[in-house]
């Protein structure tokens, strides 16, 4: 009885965190003043109406850089109190669980992103510790950083192949979820996509005011555009592609070319490893000094939603990934070599368990939203007003 009485209030909570997103994107159609600032209101304009779809479509394809918070006449303490970035955040939030699979993981996850996350880490880091200390490696000197020695390489492939296998079926189930609820009729072809890519890879509508000259970047703190916001997310974003990049030369090195690690520093696991991990950490800590100092209309309400724990607790998870990495790779000559590896493998595969419920997961729902407005507009506007 409980939990049928907790899906209803949930229900209920999300339907209104809906319903308060099309209240706020009616007002805007009608104001049109932000119609050039970002993707979000363009879309916007070919609707007179936002049902549920219109209302996840619109919620992805906002990057949140506050723009249009910073420049609205509507916005709190006007009694209209519209903040499109408040709005189209706990929407997100929802969108993460409504399409993830299993649902119930998405569920638990939305409720307690940042615990779930740094629990998980600890507790996967804890197991391996244990299991290095029971072989008995646990501070075991002389294994001239080889970490096969420790776990053998055909187990560490089998546990965490299975887990990103894992991971990246989910975050393709969920996305095919949510493409055939908000573009059912929409035919992808080679311009959009591309157009689409490019606005993704690039952070296009971090730009902040798309109207002026120059790309000015999102407000933060106060009513000043900076580029930091965009900076920091490019530098988190490579920076895991640059790890991912490195795990899969190293991947090709074992297989192809009968080359096994330890690779030596100059080696290019090792260097694009090293870049990555260095880029991770700065964008990682970056954004969590944005995010602190982010504008009081927009922190004190985004703080008290479920999106803020889910994107905290992704964000940790990466910051904990690259300086668990970085410190492994400083002292993988030393005795606490194990120790060291087996912290950084417990994050890693906590990462990968949770990256169809998180930021990751939003980072595929808003291509496919980017997708969707790459196709949408070049179709005619049949609301559009004459002059």
């Amino acid at each position: 009885m409980n939990d049928i009485l907790k899906t209803i209030a949930q229900a209920k909570v999300e339907a209104t965190s809906e319903l308060e997103a099309s209240r706020m994107l009616t007002i805007c159609n009608a104001c049109r003043y932000c119609e050039g600032f970002c993707a979000v209101f363009p879309a916007m304009t070919r609707r007179l109406s936002f049902d549920k779809a219109d209302v996840h479509y619109l919620a992805n394809l906002c990057h949140n850089c506050s723009a249009c918070l910073h420049a609205c006449q509507y916005a709190p303490p006007h009694e209209f109190a519209v903040n499109i970035p408040t709005a189209m955040a706990q929407v997100r939030a929802q969108t993460y669980a409504d399409y993830a699979w299993p649902a119930r993981l998405g569920g638990a996850y939305k409720r307690n992103g940042l615990t779930i996350a740094l629990s998980l880490a600890f507790g996967l880091a804890l197991f391996l510790m244990l299991t290095v200390w029971m072989n008995g490696s646990l501070f075991k000197a002389h294994l001239n950083a080889n970490f096969y020695a420790i776990f053998p390489h055909n187990l560490l492939a089998l546990m965490f192949g299975s887990v990103f296998a894992f991971a990246l079926f989910a975050m393709g189930f969920g996305a095919w979820r949510f493409w055939r609820e908000v573009a059912v009729n929409d035919s992808p072809s080679i311009a959009p996509i591309t157009e689409a890519a490019k606005n993704a890879l690039t952070l296009k509508y971090l730009d902040g005011n798309n109207n002026s000259a120059e790309a000015e970047g999102c407000p933060n703190d106060d009513d000043s555009p900076t580029q930091w916001r965009r900076r920091f997310h490019h530098a988190t974003f490579y920076g895991f592609m640059l790890c991912f990049a490195s795990t899969s030369v190293a991947t090709l090195y074992h297989y192809l070319l009968g080359l096994h690690a330890p690779y030596d520093l100059a080696s290019l696991p090792v260097v694009l490893g090293t870049l990555g991990g260095s880029l991770m950490l700065i964008g990682t800590t970056g954004l969590f000094v944005l995010q602190a100092k982010r504008h009081k209309a927009l922190q004190a309400m985004s703080l008290s939603t479920s999106a803020a724990a889910m994107d905290k607790g992704f964000i940790a998870l990466l910051f904990l990934v690259s300086l668990t990495g970085l410190v492994l790779l400083a002292w993988r000559e030393s005795s606490a070599m194990p120790l060291l590896l087996a912290v950084h493998l417990g994050v890693v595969m906590a990462l990968f368990l949770t990256l169809p419920y998180g930021k990751m997961a939003h980072g595929v729902y808003r291509s496919a939203a980017l997708l969707k407005f790459a196709i949408e507009r070049r179709k005619p506007n049949n609301l559009a007003v004459a002059d």
